[in-house]
């Protein structure tokens, strides 16, 4: 049985997860100026609490995005950290199939749409099916949120809906009860584990966040432009 540190820093959320002996155990700090200050001294109450050193795990899974560009970075570069002292792989775990994995664990669906705020007038989203595992349905995507067409039926979930609720609130799939979800590092161990046991453990090195966006603002212009392109 896998024993599986893992950090999720995508959202104004940070969290650390430890599962070990077959259960998940969590901390998380909600409003925190530096996520990496505040993992740090999680990941140590973790462990300690389990009477385990770092040594000790298999693997550490960290939230790799999408997200925000410094947190998911933050996640990474900790991982990285970590993961180099201990010598020990690391799992790489996107960000919206967590949020997928939390929306099954909680309501039991088979079909999920992750939606997370993007910030700039849209959101990252994805959609999964459950059958015996994760299926990609739609793979992670940046787009306006007018531009989320999901295949099928689906319960949707994320703080995307929130930050633009305005424009989903009245799509089929949106629930207000789901709305203010976010990445979490107890789903991130879950599924670290899942991927430790396929072989996709990677090295330290080679270890990176996934950006879906190059840029972390828009120009004047492009605001502009953008508006201008919102009122036609």
């Amino acid at each position: 049985m896998s024993t599986i540190l893992a950090i999720e820093t995508s959202s104004e959320l940070a969290s650390a997860a430890l599962l070990h002996g077959g259960a998940v155990t969590s901390a998380e700090a909600a409003g925190v100026v530096t996520h990496s200050q505040s993992i740090l001294p999680m990941v140590q109450s973790l462990l300690a609490n389990a009477g385990i050193a770092l040594a000790d795990c298999d693997a550490i899974a960290y939230g790799a995005g999408p997200g925000s560009f410094t947190g998911v970075r933050t996640a990474c570069g900790l991982a990285q950290g970590l993961g180099y002292g201990a010598d020990l792989p690391l799992l790489p775990t996107v960000t919206l199939l967590a949020l997928a994995q939390a929306c099954r664990e909680r309501t039991g669906a088979s079909d999920v749409l992750a939606v997370l705020d993007a910030r700039m007038g849209e959101v990252y989203w994805a959609q999964y099916r459950f059958d015996q595992e994760w299926q990609i349905v739609v793979a992670p995507t940046l787009s306006a949120p007018h531009d989320v067409m999901p295949i099928g039926e689906v319960l949707a979930c994320g703080k995307g809906l929130q930050a633009y609720e305005t424009d989903f609130s009245s799509r089929v799939f949106f629930q207000a009860e789901r709305k203010e979800w976010v990445p979490h590092a107890a789903q991130i161990a879950t599924l670290g584990a899942l991927a430790l046991l396929q072989g996709r453990g990677v090295s330290a090195r080679i270890a990176e966040p996934l950006y879906l966006r190059n840029k972390v603002a828009l120009t004047t212009n492009e605001r502009l432009a953008k508006a201008a392109k919102a009122v036609a």
